[in-house]
């Protein structure tokens, strides 16, 4: 089943009726020998990437930090080459550092605005304060050695700092936001960056995604579905794609294979049918000077020039042809709810000094993108890889039941992959007329059930599922929590129809058949609630699970050891 892309991130990035868009491509601060890249040759690279063959519109530029290479505090060259080629700049604030180092940023930005003015303000289409700081915070992040991490607290602090700094300036009033792993969004303990936010960035690379099926013929799907489920925590905001690509060499990732040939691919089905309809910066116009990284991502060899690597054009000429900062009008779709997986890996910068072709991988890219576990919070982290959330989101098949083995006294569930809860939403008696789509969490009370809608896929056809409950012990969790009062059980139904974006307690699907309970939930038990022969004709089936007695649950669905919460599985 493929993602539509046209009746859901269209809808989430183009809810009005116009949408200022822009496209470009990701700059860093030096060249792969740490040499600073100076004034002219941010120019020049400004000026190929505007006459790049089969292009045009890619006249905007991201940065990631708004200090110039080899200084403490002077302003980045970028800005008056910028002035010069007239191109927009999605400013840079870099965290993860001291607090020296966030003060020479803002140091260098005063500078900035005072020295170059409304000729500066102009072009600047945005700033976005820190890059990944989320992400470099999980533990993943500091398994694979980033850089230190911000939490959340300090993120909105300093998003609220650099708003402040521009207020009663030229740059009064332009869109402040932050760019991160889609993971660290959808982890509802970084919630307050999302509000804090004007614009939501999101890095995602396929690529990277080496726990699942990442060859190129799913690339597309990965990336929509990261898009998809950004879009589906940024509470309305826009969301950008600021980083994104597939590299012309390197190493394999598991599935996924480094070449010309998947870039063009992953270009013409990933880049075409987002530039000029979302504003999107592409990873990256060039990483090989002087020397060529592994893996690399540039449109362009060693040598600057207007001639890609590759096929640069698009088969939808309007998508090619969109000119940065043009205006489109799209109409929203209704959805029934977040599809997605896919995860950017960090910045091309460890340190704003760092060349934009710094290792992806290692910064903790892909599968490896953590968010911070949360606990005893009643909203649990998201789990640690790229493929653990494409269990609860998206569409995956399953080859084998559970496995289910003691370990002392608690029974454990080991699932080599499940089908798919696309969505959850719940609904409350208390609040009859709230749709509420609760992302990844399961809420069970006395008043609260929560619907998760499953894709079935053709393949099922003549099989047989089984619908099962996983509750393991909160110590055994590695990326989720749950919180659990009172006493009872749960009960589950087959609903006539899935839920919707729309679905409340009022007007919820009705109930089709009793699938079966859990008289008595206790932490460590995996349940089989029923088996029977796969819906897969209906390819979307909607379950709704009700507690019994006192019972009061809140927990995150999460395939990463030990799984949590309701899978179905085939034989």
């Amino acid at each position: 089943m493929r993602i539509s892309f046209s009746t859901f991130a269209l809808a989430g990035a183009l809810s009005t009726a116009s949408a200022q868009v822009y496209k470009g491509f990701n700059y860093g601060s030096t060249f792969t020998n740490n040499a600073p890249v100076t004034q002219q040759d941010f120019e020049n690279r400004f000026n190929t990437a505007k006459q790049l063959q089969g292009t045009s519109g890619f006249t905007s530029a991201r940065l990631f930090t708004t200090i110039q290479a080899g200084t403490p505090n002077f302003p980045t060259s970028a800005i008056p080459a910028a002035i010069a080629t007239r191109t927009q700049l999605l400013l840079g604030i870099f965290l993860s550092s001291t607090e020296e180092a966030f003060n020479n940023e803002q140091a260098a930005l005063r500078s900035a605005i005072s020295q170059y003015g409304q000729a500066f303000a102009d072009l600047v289409i945005g700033i976005s304060v820190g890059s990944e700081d989320l992400y470099r915070i999980s533990p993943i992040g500091i398994e694979n050695l980033s850089n230190p991490g911000e939490g959340p607290d300090a993120v909105v602090s300093r998003i609220n700092a650099v708003r402040s700094l521009i207020s009663g300036t030229a740059l009064q009033g332009k869109p402040v936001g932050h760019v991160d792993t889609w993971t660290a969004y959808v982890n509802a303990s970084n919630s307050a960056v999302i509000e804090a936010c004007d614009f939501v960035g999101m890095d995602a690379y396929p690529y990277f995604q080496n726990t699942q099926a990442n060859s190129i013929e799913n690339g597309e799907s990965l990336f929509f579905d990261a898009y998809n489920a950004t879009v589906s925590v940024s509470r309305g905001k826009p969301v950008w794609i600021t980083e994104t690509g597939w590299p012309v060499s390197g190493p394999n990732q598991n599935q996924a294979v480094a070449s010309l040939a998947n870039a063009r691919t992953y270009w013409e089905r990933v880049g075409c049918r987002v530039f000029g309809q979302i504003t999107t910066f592409w990873y990256t116009l060039q990483d090989a000077f002087p020397d060529t990284p592994s893996p690399s991502f540039g449109v362009v060899g060693t040598t600057l020039s207007n001639t890609p690597l590759y096929d640069l054009s698009c088969p939808d000429s309007s998508s090619s042809s969109s000119s940065s900062g043009s205006s489109t009008a799209t109409s929203a779709v209704a959805s029934s709810g977040a599809t997605g997986t896919s995860s950017g890996p960090s910045n091309s910068e460890t340190s704003p000094a760092t060349s934009d072709s710094s290792n992806k991988e290692a910064s903790g890219v892909g599968a490896s993108t953590t968010p911070p576990v949360q606990s005893p919070s009643v909203t649990p982290a998201v789990p640690n890889t790229v493929a653990n959330i494409k269990t609860v989101m998206t569409y995956t098949t399953i080859t084998t039941c559970p496995v289910t083995y003691t370990e002392g006294t608690e029974t454990k569930t080991s699932l080599t992959s499940s089908a798919v809860v696309v969505t959850s939403t719940h609904v409350d008696k208390n609040h009859p007329d709230t749709a509420a789509n609760t992302g990844f969490n399961g809420v069970v009370s006395p008043t609260v059930s929560s619907i998760f809608n499953f894709d079935l896929p053709p393949s099922y056809e003549g099989r047989t599922c089984s619908l099962v409950f996983l509750f393991p012990t909160r110590e055994s969790l590695q990326t989720s929590n749950f919180t659990l009062s009172g006493s009872g059980g749960l009960e589950i139904t087959r609903l006539l129809s899935p839920a919707t974006a729309e679905t409340t307690y009022n007007n919820q699907p009705a109930v089709n058949i009793t699938i079966g309970s859990v008289p008595d939930l206790q932490a460590g038990n995996s349940y089989t609630i029923g088996s029977g022969r796969c819906l897969a004709e209906r390819q979307r089936v909607g379950y709704k699970v009700s507690a019994t007695g006192s019972l009061d649950l809140n927990y995150f669905q999460d395939f990463n050891p030990s799984p949590i919460g309701l899978y179905v599985t085939v034989c």
